[in-house]
């Protein structure tokens, strides 16, 4: 299949190829792409209006703590249905939830044809309409309609966002860049805890709660309608062979052109050839089917984003953060008492903790994050079980407890993320996030919902053992599974793995 690709590539004049088909492992293994150039102005919007996606979901995260409250409010809800079971509670807090799941099982099917912008562009018209119909819901069932709405966005968003930032970012600030995302959640549920505080005693406060965020939908849409497609994803469909080849080759350095900014316009349709010869050697001509998802890269990539994505949600960090509040007030603070200005201490712990990761992640690499980031998980788990069986001194379960939060966040909170959006092969990277997405989402489920019952038949100190013990497994399996994809192209690191 070379020859489709050697067809978009111009040859110099003296008859040669201007990329050298017989030096595969030479290009892809030595980090060809040492500096990419580019305008950091340029960069800062393909970055920016895909994050509010990841700020949205942050928001609702945090918002609906507060709303619940607002909702079950006999004097202040400005409903007649206040009177809410603990199942209506739960299908308010779980509806963007099931939304996120049916949000990841559409991206399998539809991500690859609309491609990642148009994706996102989707996933901003049911963040503003889940948003419109929560916020004027006149009745339960349409409420729940509306967090599932919402969800679906999340679902949308949490898969197109990483892809296309990765996609589009320089190779030398694409960790830092997926990172800021994670930093965009956490701004999004600090956000959302302050907003659901300063609301929670206003009359229908439920409704402004959910109603403030309809501004960022339309931005983000707007955003997105005016950025570029994924020079990737363009030039995928071009070796594929589903549009005139040498068109989309122009639409591509086009592209790449606005994404780098005007000094890396002299750079551009080199910088497209060299990715079309990576791609093309890389075997990624024939269109993808499902079966391949589970064989050689792909199953790889699949075990490493799977991986991370279900330990990051199965090492209790829901369940951490839901005793906070019970921790503070053991330990005497004033603001125990009202979990929603706990809430905000620790959404300003996870903002500066993810901010570190930021600046760290591209210079130390991904594993040595995670490795000391769960290590320390692994050491405040045990901390807190010891609290809640034996150990009854509150100091150190408040002590524990932030470190178990910091150290989430300079690993699988940024991490995570990032590794799932660099590994997948680029004709099943559409596809692969959506399994993974849905993974996310499931153990999220699986853990939020599971709690209350196992904690009632083990108690809290035992399953916080248990959390820290699937914590030593996840360090066995990152120092043994995860590679490190610090300062490598996309295609270096389908290549490496």
């Amino acid at each position: 299949m070379a020859s489709k690709v050697e067809q978009l590539i111009p040859r110099p004049k003296d008859g040669g190829s201007s990329v050298d088909y017989g030096e595969k492992e030479h290009l892809l293994g030595t980090g060809r792409h040492e500096c990419e150039e580019f305008s950091l102005l340029a960069a800062i919007l393909p970055f920016l209006f895909p994050a509010f996606g990841g700020l949205q979901y942050g928001y609702d995260i945090g918002a609906t703590s507060c709303a619940t409250l607002s909702l079950q409010s006999s004097t202040m809800s400005g409903i007649s249905w206040y009177d809410l079971s603990s199942v209506d509670v739960g299908l308010i807090t779980s509806g963007s939830l099931y939304g996120a799941l049916i949000g990841s099982l559409l991206a399998f099917n539809v991500a690859d044809f609309l491609g990642r912008r148009r994706e996102l562009v989707l996933s901003s018209i049911m963040y503003l309409i889940g948003a419109l119909v929560t916020a004027f819901a006149p009745s339960f069932a349409l409420l729940v309609t509306g967090r599932f709405i919402y969800g679906v966005g999340i679902g949308l968003a949490m898969h197109a966002a990483p892809v296309y930032i990765a996609e589009t970012s320089p190779s030398q600030i694409r960790g830092q860049l997926i990172s800021l995302k994670e930093l965009f959640i956490v701004l999004g549920m600090l956000g959302g805890y302050t907003v659901g505080s300063l609301l929670v005693d206003t009359f229908s406060g439920w409704r402004y709660m959910y109603g403030i965020i309809t501004p960022v939908p339309v931005i983000m849409g707007v955003g997105m309608l005016w950025l570029p497609s994924s020079p990737r994803w363009i030039l995928l469909k071009a070796i594929q062979g589903k549009e005139d080849t040498s068109a989309l080759r122009d639409t591509a350095i086009t592209c790449l052109c606005r994404l780098r900014g005007s000094v890396a316009d002299a750079t551009a349709p080199q910088t497209v050839d060299e990715i079309l010869s990576e791609l093309s050697q890389l075997d990624e001509q024939e269109e993808a089917t499902i079966a391949e998802l589970f064989q050689g890269k792909c199953l790889k990539a699949l075990i490493i984003g799977g991986g991370l994505i279900a330990f990051q949600q199965i090492t209790g960090q829901p369940s951490v953060l839901y005793y906070a509040p019970t921790i503070f007030q053991t330990a005497g603070f004033s603001a125990a008492s009202d979990a929603t200005k706990v809430s905000i201490i620790l959404g300003l712990l996870k903002l500066i903790l993810t901010g570190v990761a930021v600046l760290l992640i591209d210079r130390l690499g991904r594993r040595p994050l995670l490795l000391g980031g769960v290590s320390g998980m692994v050491i405040s788990l045990f901390f807190l079980g010891s609290y809640y069986t034996y150990l009854n001194v509150s100091a150190v379960a408040v002590a524990a407890l932030l470190v178990y939060v910091g150290c989430y966040q300079l690993s699988f909170g940024p991490v995570g993320w990032l590794m799932i959006s660099e590994v997948f092969p680029l004709r099943l990277r559409g596809r692969g996030l959506s399994i993974v997405g849905l993974v996310n989402f499931g153990a999220n489920a699986l853990v939020t919902f599971a709690f209350s019952p196992l904690k009632e038949l083990v108690g809290a100190g035992i399953l916080f053992f248990v959390f820290g013990v699937i914590g030593a497994f996840a360090l066995i399996f990152i120092f043994f599974i995860i590679p490190e994809t610090k300062g490598l192209s996309l295609e270096e690191i389908e290549a490496k793995l």
